[in-house]
Order: C-alpha cells, then sequence, then structure tokens
C-alpha cells in the first residue's frame, strides 16, 4: 500500500504545491521482515534460505527502502557460509578417506536426500539430505576401494561436515535477519 503525500514549500511568503512523493507504509518492511525470519527456518532443511534472505533484501533495496550497501553486506555473508559449507563437507570427507569424488558424491546425494525427503515435514529433509550425504559418498567410496569398512568411515565424515555446515549457514542466516530486519524496520 501506498501513500502519497502533497509536498509543499513556502518562497517569499506564499505556499506553492510541489510534486508529490511516494511514501511507503511499515506493511511492506514488516512482511519483508516476516520473509527473511521464515526463510531462516529453510536453511537448517538444506533449502536455499539464505538466497531467499538475500532476495528479500535485495527487494528491500529495489523499493528504496535500504541502501545498497546492506545488500552487498547480506550477499557477502551468503557467499562467505556457502563456501564454507563447501570446504567443510570436502575436508572432513577427504579427512575420513574420501577422494574428491567422494567428495562430489556427498554433495549430489545431499541434494538428492533433500529432494526425496522434503514430503515428511521438517525432520524428512534434514535426516534425507544427511542420508544422501552419507550414501553418495559411501557409493563412491566403495566403488573405488571396494572395501566396505572404508565406505562407511567416508560416509560418516560427509555427514559431520554436513551437519557442521547446516550449523554454520544457519548462523549465517541468523545475521542476515538480524541486518535486514535492522535495516528495514528502523
Amino acid at each position: 500500500m501506498s501513500v502519497y503525500v502533497s509536498v509543499t514549500s513556502r518562497r517569499a511568503g506564499r505556499v506553492t504545491a510541489g510534486a508529490k512523493t511516494k511514501e511507503r507504509g511499515q506493511g511492506g518492511r514488516i512482511v519483508q521482515t516476516f520473509a527473511l525470519a521464515g526463510a531462516l527456518f529453510l536453511i537448517p532443511l538444506g533449502l536455499p534460505g539464505l538466497w531467499i534472505m538475500v532476495g528479500a533484501v535485495a527487494i528491500g533495496a529495489i523499493l528504496g527502502e535500504i541502501g545498497v550497501t546492506i545488500v552487498v553486506a547480506t550477499l557477502a555473508i551468503a557467499l562467505v557460509a556457502e563456501l564454507i559449507e563447501f570446504l567443510l563437507v570436502k575436508r572432513l570427507t577427504q579427512q575420513y578417506g574420501g577422494s574428491r569424488k567422494a567428495f562430489w558424491g556427498a554433495i549430489a546425494g545431499g541434494i538428492v536426500g533433500v529432494m526425496v525427503g522434503v514430503p515428511v515435514p521438517i525432520v524428512g529433509s534434514i535426516a534425507a539430505g544427511l542420508i544422501g550425504s552419507f550414501v553418495g559418498a559411501a557409493m563412491v567410496t566403495y566403488a573405488e576401494t571396494k572395501e566396505l569398512r572404508a565406505a562407511h568411515r567416508v560416509g560418516f565424515g560427509a555427514v559431520v561436515g554436513r551437519a557442521l555446515s547446516a550449523v554454520t549457514k544457519t548462523a549465517a542466516g541468523l545475521a542476515i535477519l538480524v541486518i535486514g530486519a535492522a535495516a528495514l524496520l528502523r
């Protein structure tokens, strides 16, 4: 909902009507803040909550409610969180004996797991994402080594990496929520 306010100015003792300026109500800002909060809950599920949050902040900038600096800051936080997720899963998969292919198996398995687990509310996506990471890394490792014990170990490393990255990305989402809400509701 937009409110138009007539702007007047006084010059030499007379009142003149100026151009109308657009002033947006608080309702839109509150909706965007709720969108930020809702997207935060998508992150642990393995869904793109960070990017929905960045999008909500970008919409605020497009509408002139917040500055571009806030958008750049939230974008940087999201990119760093994604990089940390990538590095955590890679490092822990390799630390537990996995190859580069096993790492990509963990990533692919996690994505497939999240998609398969969506029908089961909340817990389904989380559990399926972790199980998918385990299965993806373990299958690749087993195909490479033909050792079940090695496959189990690498799969466990992928699960630990995926769980730690979910915590990291949720913390990043919380930071974006605080920054975005503070900018929108000021």
